[in-house]
């Protein structure tokens, strides 16, 4: 259930841009996930987890990237470069804004790659924001100047290695 807390001074625009009641400016319905799982269908373990029941902890361990070995970097580049050639099976981009799309009745969404997912991800999180006389406001970036920096990029980076493990089907797989 989103929240409905008034947004602080430093966001003067209300009831304009998408992201303020994401997901459900697109979407009427969510998974709510029990346990360990999660995932747009609740049909994956949480970060950490794994196992049939989703019960296993899984502690990964992330290597510097100055001490990878030649071999560790190359699987690195050959892996983004599959991210790059491979449609994402699960998600798609919005291509409009809900009032470009009429309300939700003139749905304008896009097929893309798992890499570029992540791509347009981070850029949908720190772009201006719309206005309601078409201009934009420039002075805000959710992403990089609020709060939620933090922990906005540790799921992103978790999410991201989660696809490029799917996509590889190598479970061992972290980011450096």
């Amino acid at each position: 259930v989103p929240s409905n807390s008034p947004v602080g001074a430093q966001f003067p625009f209300s009831g304009i841009d998408d992201r303020e009641n994401w997901p459900i400016v697109f979407y009427n319905r969510t998974c709510q996930c029990q346990g360990n799982f999660m995932g747009y269908n609740c049909g994956e373990c949480r970060f950490g987890y794994t196992g049939p029941n989703c019960t296993v902890r899984r502690n990964m361990i992330r290597k510097e990237i100055f001490r990878m070995t030649t071999a560790e970097k190359d699987k690195l580049i050959a892996y983004l470069n599959l991210a790059k050639r491979t449609t994402s099976p699960d998600y798609v981009i919005a291509t409009g804004t809900y009032e470009q799309m009429n309300n939700g009745s003139n749905p304008m969404f896009a097929d893309i790659n798992v890499y570029d997912l992540f791509v347009w991800l981070h850029y949908y999180a720190s772009r201006d924001a719309f206005l309601e006389d078409g201009s934009v406001w420039a002075d805000i970036d959710f992403a990089h100047e609020a709060p939620g920096f933090l922990p906005w990029h540790r799921f992103f980076l978790l999410l991201w290695e989660r696809e490029i493990q799917k996509v590889t089907g190598d479970d061992d797989f972290t980011i450096p």
